[in-house]
Protein backbone atom coordinates (compact mmCIF):
# COMPACT_ATOMS: atom_id res chain seq x y z
CA UNK A 1 0.00 0.00 0.00
CA UNK A 2 1.66 2.99 -1.27
CA UNK A 3 1.91 6.25 1.02
CA UNK A 4 -0.58 8.57 -0.13
CA UNK A 5 1.70 11.11 -0.18
CA UNK A 6 5.10 9.82 -0.06
CA UNK A 7 4.93 7.78 -3.16
CA UNK A 8 5.67 3.96 -3.75
CA UNK A 9 9.15 4.07 -2.04
CA UNK A 10 7.40 4.54 1.18
CA UNK A 11 5.35 1.13 0.70
CA UNK A 12 4.26 -0.13 3.84
CA UNK A 13 6.27 -3.49 3.93
CA UNK A 14 4.26 -4.37 7.44
CA UNK A 15 1.02 -3.92 5.83
CA UNK A 16 -0.34 -1.41 7.85
CA UNK A 17 -3.96 -1.26 7.38
CA UNK A 18 -4.12 2.22 9.84
CA UNK A 19 -2.11 4.68 7.62
CA UNK A 20 -4.68 6.99 6.87
CA UNK A 21 -6.41 7.14 10.68
CA UNK A 22 -3.18 7.20 12.34
CA UNK A 23 -0.51 8.98 10.46
CA UNK A 24 1.80 5.60 10.15
CA UNK A 25 5.33 6.18 10.06
CA UNK A 26 7.03 5.50 6.65
CA UNK A 27 9.06 1.78 6.64
CA UNK A 28 12.36 4.07 6.80
CA UNK A 29 12.12 4.63 10.55
CA UNK A 30 10.04 1.60 11.11
CA UNK A 31 12.11 -0.95 9.56
CA UNK A 32 15.22 -0.76 11.33
CA UNK A 33 13.35 -1.27 14.74
CA UNK A 34 11.87 -4.69 13.32
CA UNK A 35 8.31 -5.79 12.86
CA UNK A 36 7.64 -6.67 16.88
CA UNK A 37 7.92 -2.83 17.36
CA UNK A 38 5.31 -1.77 14.67
CA UNK A 39 2.88 -4.23 15.99
CA UNK A 40 3.19 -2.57 19.67
CA UNK A 41 2.83 -0.05 18.33
CA UNK A 42 -0.92 0.52 16.26
CA UNK A 43 -1.63 -1.46 18.90
CA UNK A 44 -0.78 1.27 21.31
CA UNK A 45 -2.60 4.00 18.39
CA UNK A 46 -5.36 1.48 18.30
CA UNK A 47 -6.09 1.19 21.87
CA UNK A 48 -6.30 5.07 21.83
CA UNK A 49 -8.59 5.35 19.41
CA UNK A 50 -10.47 2.39 20.97
CA UNK A 51 -10.64 4.16 24.27
CA UNK A 52 -11.08 8.14 22.92
CA UNK A 53 -14.82 8.69 23.44
CA UNK A 54 -16.36 9.46 20.60
CA UNK A 55 -18.80 12.31 21.75
CA UNK A 56 -18.11 15.25 24.04
CA UNK A 57 -20.41 15.39 26.87
CA UNK A 58 -18.44 18.89 28.73
CA UNK A 59 -21.38 20.89 28.67
CA UNK A 60 -23.09 17.96 30.60
CA UNK A 61 -20.45 18.16 32.87
CA UNK A 62 -20.22 22.00 33.75
CA UNK A 63 -23.90 22.07 34.30
CA UNK A 64 -23.95 19.24 36.74
CA UNK A 65 -20.76 20.48 38.50
CA UNK A 66 -22.68 23.65 39.02
CA UNK A 67 -25.58 22.16 40.40
CA UNK A 68 -25.87 19.10 41.98
CA UNK A 69 -24.94 19.31 45.35
CA UNK A 70 -23.22 15.95 47.22
CA UNK A 71 -25.08 15.16 50.76
CA UNK A 72 -24.98 12.34 52.95
CA UNK A 73 -21.07 11.89 52.22
CA UNK A 74 -21.62 11.09 48.89
CA UNK A 75 -24.17 8.82 48.88
CA UNK A 76 -27.09 10.75 47.58
CA UNK A 77 -27.22 14.83 45.74
CA UNK A 78 -29.35 17.58 45.29
CA UNK A 79 -30.23 19.73 42.44
CA UNK A 80 -30.18 23.13 42.32
CA UNK A 81 -33.06 23.23 39.53
CA UNK A 82 -32.93 27.35 39.85
CA UNK A 83 -29.18 27.59 38.49
CA UNK A 84 -30.32 25.02 35.93
CA UNK A 85 -33.30 26.93 35.21
CA UNK A 86 -30.91 30.34 35.03
CA UNK A 87 -28.68 27.72 32.79
CA UNK A 88 -31.49 26.47 30.32
CA UNK A 89 -29.28 28.05 27.49
CA UNK A 90 -26.14 25.90 27.98
CA UNK A 91 -28.34 22.85 28.58
CA UNK A 92 -30.62 23.46 25.55
CA UNK A 93 -27.01 23.47 23.40
CA UNK A 94 -26.00 20.13 25.06
CA UNK A 95 -29.60 18.28 23.98
CA UNK A 96 -29.07 19.72 20.43
CA UNK A 97 -25.98 18.01 20.41
CA UNK A 98 -27.09 15.00 21.32
CA UNK A 99 -30.27 15.25 18.78
CA UNK A 100 -27.89 15.63 16.58
CA UNK A 101 -26.08 12.30 16.36
CA UNK A 102 -27.19 10.13 13.60
CA UNK A 103 -28.54 6.00 13.84
CA UNK A 104 -25.33 5.66 11.97
CA UNK A 105 -22.83 7.30 14.00
CA UNK A 106 -24.50 5.76 17.17
CA UNK A 107 -23.85 2.56 16.33
CA UNK A 108 -20.16 2.90 15.03
CA UNK A 109 -19.21 3.48 18.83
CA UNK A 110 -18.41 1.02 21.43
CA UNK A 111 -20.83 -0.19 23.59
CA UNK A 112 -19.73 1.66 26.89
CA UNK A 113 -19.78 5.23 25.06
CA UNK A 114 -23.19 4.20 23.40
CA UNK A 115 -24.57 3.32 27.07
CA UNK A 116 -23.11 6.58 28.55
CA UNK A 117 -25.00 8.64 25.58
CA UNK A 118 -28.05 7.25 26.52
CA UNK A 119 -27.33 7.75 30.30
CA UNK A 120 -26.64 11.32 29.92
CA UNK A 121 -29.35 11.79 27.51
CA UNK A 122 -31.59 10.32 29.85
CA UNK A 123 -31.10 12.56 32.98
CA UNK A 124 -30.46 15.62 30.89
CA UNK A 125 -33.51 15.30 29.09
CA UNK A 126 -35.70 14.73 32.41
CA UNK A 127 -33.93 17.82 33.97
CA UNK A 128 -35.45 19.44 31.01
CA UNK A 129 -38.79 17.97 31.61
CA UNK A 130 -38.70 19.45 35.34
CA UNK A 131 -37.52 23.09 33.74
CA UNK A 132 -40.90 23.04 31.79
CA UNK A 133 -42.95 23.95 34.97
CA UNK A 134 -40.52 24.48 37.63
CA UNK A 135 -41.29 26.08 40.24
CA UNK A 136 -44.64 25.05 39.97
CA UNK A 137 -44.47 21.59 40.94
CA UNK A 138 -43.38 19.43 43.95
CA UNK A 139 -42.59 15.89 41.69
CA UNK A 140 -42.40 15.06 38.64
CA UNK A 141 -45.04 13.09 38.35
CA UNK A 142 -47.05 16.86 38.25
CA UNK A 143 -46.20 17.01 35.03
CA UNK A 144 -48.24 13.19 33.80
CA UNK A 145 -52.03 12.92 33.65
CA UNK A 146 -54.84 10.70 35.02
CA UNK A 147 -54.21 8.70 31.06
CA UNK A 148 -50.47 9.76 30.19
CA UNK A 149 -47.30 9.43 32.81
CA UNK A 150 -45.08 12.04 32.46
CA UNK A 151 -42.66 9.11 31.08
CA UNK A 152 -44.86 8.56 28.51
CA UNK A 153 -44.43 12.02 26.92
CA UNK A 154 -42.79 11.97 23.41
CA UNK A 155 -40.91 15.01 23.38
CA UNK A 156 -37.24 13.78 22.87
CA UNK A 157 -35.50 14.23 19.26
CA UNK A 158 -32.85 11.73 19.61
CA UNK A 159 -31.59 8.94 16.94
CA UNK A 160 -33.64 9.51 14.26
CA UNK A 161 -37.33 9.56 16.21
CA UNK A 162 -39.09 11.82 18.62
CA UNK A 163 -39.07 10.17 22.04
CA UNK A 164 -39.92 9.56 25.85
CA UNK A 165 -38.13 8.78 28.77
CA UNK A 166 -39.64 5.14 28.55
CA UNK A 167 -38.60 4.99 25.21
CA UNK A 168 -34.89 5.54 26.22
CA UNK A 169 -34.76 3.64 29.12
CA UNK A 170 -37.14 0.88 28.43
CA UNK A 171 -36.26 0.33 24.74
CA UNK A 172 -33.16 1.79 23.79
CA UNK A 173 -30.90 1.21 27.26
CA UNK A 174 -33.16 -2.22 28.47
CA UNK A 175 -35.12 -3.46 25.71
CA UNK A 176 -32.10 -3.48 22.76
CA UNK A 177 -30.47 -6.54 24.59
CA UNK A 178 -27.13 -4.74 23.33
CA UNK A 179 -26.13 -4.14 27.40
CA UNK A 180 -27.59 -6.42 29.36
CA UNK A 181 -26.23 -3.65 32.26
CA UNK A 182 -28.53 -3.93 35.81
CA UNK A 183 -26.15 -1.00 37.70
CA UNK A 184 -27.60 1.43 34.81
CA UNK A 185 -30.47 1.42 37.51
CA UNK A 186 -28.31 3.47 39.82
CA UNK A 187 -27.31 5.87 37.41
CA UNK A 188 -30.46 7.20 35.59
CA UNK A 189 -31.87 9.59 37.28
CA UNK A 190 -35.92 10.06 37.53
CA UNK A 191 -35.60 13.82 39.43
CA UNK A 192 -36.87 12.20 42.98
CA UNK A 193 -35.78 12.04 46.01
CA UNK A 194 -35.88 7.85 46.14
CA UNK A 195 -34.06 7.48 42.70
CA UNK A 196 -30.54 6.85 42.80
CA UNK A 197 -28.19 10.53 43.24
CA UNK A 198 -28.04 12.26 40.26
CA UNK A 199 -24.53 12.44 39.31
CA UNK A 200 -22.27 15.22 39.96
CA UNK A 201 -20.39 14.22 36.41
CA UNK A 202 -21.15 12.88 33.40
CA UNK A 203 -20.51 9.73 32.57
CA UNK A 204 -18.21 8.77 29.55
CA UNK A 205 -17.50 5.48 28.06
CA UNK A 206 -13.82 5.33 29.23
CA UNK A 207 -14.82 5.07 32.67
CA UNK A 208 -18.30 4.22 32.57
CA UNK A 209 -17.78 0.82 34.44
CA UNK A 210 -15.99 2.53 37.07
CA UNK A 211 -19.01 5.13 37.45
CA UNK A 212 -21.75 2.45 37.30
CA UNK A 213 -19.81 0.54 40.04
CA UNK A 214 -19.14 4.07 41.91
CA UNK A 215 -23.03 4.59 41.60
CA UNK A 216 -24.09 1.40 42.85
CA UNK A 217 -21.90 1.07 45.66
CA UNK A 218 -23.18 4.82 47.04
CA UNK A 219 -26.46 3.58 46.06
CA UNK A 220 -26.07 0.57 48.33
CA UNK A 221 -25.01 2.39 50.92
CA UNK A 222 -27.81 5.21 51.28
CA UNK A 223 -29.54 3.69 54.50
CA UNK A 224 -32.62 5.85 53.47
CA UNK A 225 -33.26 3.27 50.41
CA UNK A 226 -31.51 0.20 51.68
CA UNK A 227 -31.12 -1.10 55.52
CA UNK A 228 -30.84 -3.92 58.07
CA UNK A 229 -33.92 -3.32 59.91
CA UNK A 230 -35.61 -5.80 62.60
CA UNK A 231 -34.11 -8.74 61.02
CA UNK A 232 -35.19 -7.95 57.23
CA UNK A 233 -33.20 -6.27 54.71
CA UNK A 234 -35.17 -3.52 53.50
CA UNK A 235 -34.28 -2.43 49.66
CA UNK A 236 -35.58 0.56 47.41
CA UNK A 237 -38.63 -0.60 45.36
CA UNK A 238 -36.21 -0.37 42.30
CA UNK A 239 -35.23 -3.97 43.12
CA UNK A 240 -38.84 -5.18 42.85
CA UNK A 241 -40.01 -3.11 39.71
CA UNK A 242 -36.91 -4.24 37.62
CA UNK A 243 -36.00 -7.41 39.22
CA UNK A 244 -35.69 -9.68 36.13
CA UNK A 245 -32.21 -6.88 35.15
CA UNK A 246 -30.40 -8.16 37.95
CA UNK A 247 -31.26 -12.24 37.29
CA UNK A 248 -29.91 -12.05 33.32
CA UNK A 249 -26.54 -13.23 35.09
CA UNK A 250 -24.39 -10.20 35.02
CA UNK A 251 -21.20 -11.50 36.45
CA UNK A 252 -22.29 -14.59 37.32
CA UNK A 253 -25.56 -13.62 39.28
CA UNK A 254 -28.88 -15.17 38.29
CA UNK A 255 -31.13 -14.15 40.96
CA UNK A 256 -31.54 -10.98 42.60
CA UNK A 257 -30.37 -12.36 45.91
CA UNK A 258 -26.74 -13.24 44.73
CA UNK A 259 -26.71 -9.26 43.12
CA UNK A 260 -27.48 -8.06 46.46
CA UNK A 261 -24.88 -10.63 48.45
CA UNK A 262 -22.16 -9.76 46.42
CA UNK A 263 -22.49 -5.90 47.47
CA UNK A 264 -22.87 -7.00 51.36
CA UNK A 265 -20.63 -4.66 52.54
CA UNK A 266 -21.93 -1.70 50.87
CA UNK A 267 -25.63 -3.08 52.11
CA UNK A 268 -23.72 -2.99 56.24
CA UNK A 269 -23.96 -6.80 55.89
CA UNK A 270 -21.78 -9.18 58.03
CA UNK A 271 -20.83 -12.09 56.80
CA UNK A 272 -23.49 -14.24 58.52
CA UNK A 273 -25.97 -11.85 57.46
CA UNK A 274 -24.72 -11.94 53.42
CA UNK A 275 -24.55 -15.66 54.23
CA UNK A 276 -27.67 -15.70 55.47
CA UNK A 277 -29.34 -13.86 52.28
CA UNK A 278 -27.59 -16.13 49.86
CA UNK A 279 -29.55 -19.11 51.73
CA UNK A 280 -32.64 -17.54 51.99
CA UNK A 281 -32.47 -17.14 55.89
CA UNK A 282 -32.88 -13.23 55.84
CA UNK A 283 -35.96 -11.77 54.19
CA UNK A 284 -35.93 -8.61 51.18
CA UNK A 285 -38.55 -6.10 52.02
CA UNK A 286 -39.14 -3.37 49.36
CA UNK A 287 -39.44 0.63 50.63
CA UNK A 288 -41.68 2.48 49.71
CA UNK A 289 -40.71 5.33 47.20
CA UNK A 290 -40.18 8.73 47.77
CA UNK A 291 -41.41 10.82 44.07
CA UNK A 292 -40.84 14.54 45.78
CA UNK A 293 -38.43 16.72 43.93
CA UNK A 294 -34.57 15.93 44.33
CA UNK A 295 -34.12 19.82 44.84
CA UNK A 296 -31.89 21.27 47.02
CA UNK A 297 -34.04 22.07 50.35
Amino acid sequence: MANSVGGAHNRCVYGCAYRCAFGCVTPRVLRPLGRGWLVLWLLFGLGQAVHADPFDHQLWQQLLQRTVVLIDEGRATQVDYDALARSRVQLKDYLNQLSAVTPATFDSWGTSAQLAFLINAYNAWTVELILTRYPDLESIKDLGSLFRSPWKQRFIPLLGETRSLDDLEHGLIRGSGRYQEPRIHFAVNCASIGCPALRHEAYVGDTLDAQLEDATVRFLKDRSRNRLHEGALEVSSIFKWYKEDFTTGWRGHRSLVAFLAAYGEALGLSEPQRQALLDKRLDIEYLDYDWALNKIR
